[in-house]
């Protein structure tokens, strides 16, 4: 007998991945205010903190900046470092919200190097706790993840509010 994994949310991605035609992911964020359901934390000028669809852990976002590039190299130098200026203050946020342990941050660019969405930019953060990374991994080889996008939201917003700018941008 196969054991099996119900994952219905999987199907939008697996159809998006085939539908490449509609567009970047990531650009449809651009212009949205943070917003329950909107999965937007927070947005400044030139860049954009999101919680990521598909999460590695429970408070996995990305930070991403406004203009559609695809390697840091491509960034201005303003766009830069409001990049990195983002990262850093959602670090602080994600710290005061998750009273994580430890944090992964990283870039995965392009498709070998694990890039999901590898024609916009974004920086991964990861809060992480001893014992997160349980048995199941690696008995199961599956990751448990114990909240849904929703109420992660709804427990990050209050950390990530003082991050936004002037949501008109």
């Amino acid at each position: 007998m196969t054991d099996r994994l119900w994952a219905p949310w999987r199907m939008e991605f697996i159809r998006r991945e085939r539908l490449a035609s509609q567009g970047c992911v990531l650009c449809e964020y651009v212009g949205v205010v943070p917003a329950a359901g909107s999965l937007l934390l927070a947005r400044r000028h030139h860049a954009f903190v999101v919680l990521n669809k598909y999460p590695y852990n429970s408070g996995h976002i990305m930070i991403v900046p406004n203009r559609h590039v695809h390697d840091p190299a491509q960034l201005l130098p303003e766009e830069s470092h409001a990049l990195w200026q983002l990262v850093t203050d959602s670090m602080a946020a994600l710290r005061q919200a998750t009273r994580c342990q430890g944090m992964n941050c990283g870039i995965n660019l392009g498709r070998a190097a694990g890039a999901g969405i590898e024609e916009h930019l974004h920086v991964h953060l990861v809060p992480r706790w001893d014992g997160d990374n349980n048995f199941m991994p690696v008995l199961g080889e599956m990751r448990v993840v114990p909240e849904g996008l929703d109420r992660t939201w709804e427990h990050l917003a209050p950390a990530f509010l003082s991050l936004s700018s002037d949501p008109s941008f």
